[in-house]
């Protein structure tokens, strides 16, 4: 509107009021802008926050899925994994909760979010249809509907764990004019006298041992529910299942030295010195058996066993008499069952290639070596190859490593021993270089067998679980829980590595041994057995 345009009233008052109108309206216009101007600061602030973040994230991500093979220290492994899993997680919510602050801001529109493909749920979960009809207009009155079609869309919901209270009735009975009374025996439980059903026991065996949920902690969730169930009384449960789960334990590690191949490795398992209230550091051992990457048929699975020390009898006690494979990283206990060049005696020790090449990665990182990043270039062949004929039969294996392993492992060790003599014996690229040369004989054996594997990813996937777990409990408690764990442990990662669920599978073994079952027929208790 021009000046000319604008008709001005001949009565003052009217003329005040119009002209404390328009300046109302050109207030509200001046914090409208003002508002529109914070909003757009806010924004801005918003979106650097999220593109640092981002970048962040990018950064973990080439941490979570590149660190199989790019790790430098096995002892840190597990704290990485469960810091980085934790770090990550909390970037992706700062991420989520910057976005809808700034969201309040915007337009529909412009924070409708781009259709994005989603991974369907599980067919076996149950669906909950809910159908949301148009409102009822007073148009539509009078008119068919005829349907044309629908939108869907899917929700994961749940249903949370929830208590309840098994009441078993006996009834007694006696007869008319006779003498005598009748009564269904009592159903025999693990906890006989006790509070728990065999479910219970098997939901905290599988939270501490599984999910690495400490007692104390489990004892504060129960009491959301009013449930009070003391951590004491807790342990003394898990002290009687691993009683009676030992013999399932000790079966599965038989299983385990009739294979083929075995891989080995340990952890650190901090355990309370009795009387001293002082933590001493105790191990668990793992021996792994999974025969598929060779076309093997078999179930895998892993045992545990706990022990004081960390030498070379516990490794002879535990592989008396074994004369397969023994895969295996660098550590020089395994030595005490080494076979002897020519003999039968023993087992055969086969390398680990991963943990040859944390070694070199690092300075490769750096980029403080040469040799280290040709050495990375070249070990990346080795993975490349495995990962075609994994699932292959052993023949097939040699014949590829044969063909394409094998002048690079030459290659590699020429390499190394050219270089060794010219570098200093102090640095970090000749220790790494002398820790591939001493293990050479070691590191080749994937040449000429079909069944090795070219690292121990197995058993490390397998004892990785339990580092985690021993961290959020922070020791074992005392030998005896420790070798609770060990039992434990050893059933329910051989249950997770046979994609069964643990918790299911628990809860049927626990009623099937309370119910009687017999000893001679334990390999219908294993997990891969479960249906």
């Amino acid at each position: 509107m021009t000046p000319a345009d604008l008709q001005l009233p001949d009565d003052v008052d009217a003329l005040k009021a119009m002209i404390l109108a328009m300046a109302e309206k050109a207030a509200r216009a001046d914090a409208l802008e003002n508002e529109v101007a914070d909003l757009k600061a806010q924004n801005a602030d918003a979106d650097e926050q999220i593109a640092k973040l981002k970048q962040v994230l990018k950064a973990f991500d080439r941490y979570r899925y590149g660190r199989r093979s790019e790790k430098q220290s096995k002892n840190i492994d597990a704290d990485l994994d469960e810091q980085g899993a934790f770090v990550f997680e909390e970037i992706e919510t700062g991420i989520a909760a910057i976005e809808a602050l700034v969201a309040k801001g915007r337009t529909a529109s412009a924070t409708k979010r781009a259709p994005r493909p989603r991974k369907g749920f599980p067919p076996h979960l149950e669906r909950i249809h809910v159908v949301i009809e148009p409102d009822e207009l007073a148009e539509h009155a009078g008119k068919q509907k005829i349907l044309i079609g629908e939108d869907t869309c899917e929700r994961l919901d749940i249903i949370p764990p929830k208590f309840r209270v098994i009441v078993t009735h006996r009834p007694k009975y006696a007869f008319k004019n006779e003498d005598g009374v009748i009564q269904a025996l009592a159903p025999a439980h693990i906890v006989e006298s006790g509070i728990p059903s065999e479910a219970l026991l098997a939901y905290v065996a599988v939270s501490k041992y599984g999910d690495g949920l400490p007692l104390y902690r489990q004892e504060a969730i129960f009491l959301r529910d009013h449930v009070e169930v003391d951590r004491g009384l807790m342990a003394r449960w898990m002290g009687k299942l691993g009683f009676e789960l030992q013999i399932l334990a000790d079966y599965i590690f038989d299983r385990i030295k009739q294979g083929e191949r075995i891989f080995a490795d340990e952890t650190t398992l901090p355990t309370l010195v009795p009387g001293s209230g002082s933590a001493k550091t105790a191990y668990l051992w793992a021996y792994a058996k999974d025969d598929r990457p060779f076309g093997g048929s078999g179930p895998p699975m892993v045992a545990y066993r706990f022990e004081d020390g960390r030498s070379g009898d516990c490794v002879a006690r535990h592989l008396e008499g074994y004369l397969g494979i023994l895969q295996i990283d660098g550590y020089s206990a395994y030595n005490r069952v080494a076979r002897s060049k020519g003999g039968n005696e023993g087992s055969l020790l086969a390398g680990c290639w991963a943990h040859s090449r944390r070694r070199f990665y690092e300075l490769h990182a750096s980029g403080s070596s040469k040799i280290a990043t040709a050495t990375i270039e070249k070990m990346a062949t080795f993975w490349a190859i495995e990962e075609k004929v994994r699932g292959q039969s052993q023949d097939i294996r040699v014949a590829a490593r044969r063909q394409a392993s094998a002048a690079i492992v030459a290659d590699l060790y020429k390499l190394w021993q050219d270089t060794l003599p010219r570098i200093s014996g102090k640095s970090k690229l000749a220790e790494a270089i002398r820790y591939a040369i001493n293990r050479r004989e070691a590191f080749e054996q994937f040449l000429h067998d079909g069944r090795i594997e070219i690292d121990s990813n197995i058993v490390e996937r397998a004892i990785r679980p339990q580092a985690i777990i021993r961290k959020n409990s922070l020791f074992a408690g005392n030998a005896g829980g420790g070798r609770t764990w060990a039992t434990i442990a050893t059933l329910i990662q051989s249950a997770k590595m046979n994609d069964v669920d643990p918790l299911a599978w628990l809860t049927q073994t626990l009623e099937r041994i309370a119910a009687g079952w017999p000893s001679s027929d334990i390999e219908a208790l294993m997990p891969w057995k479960f249906q």
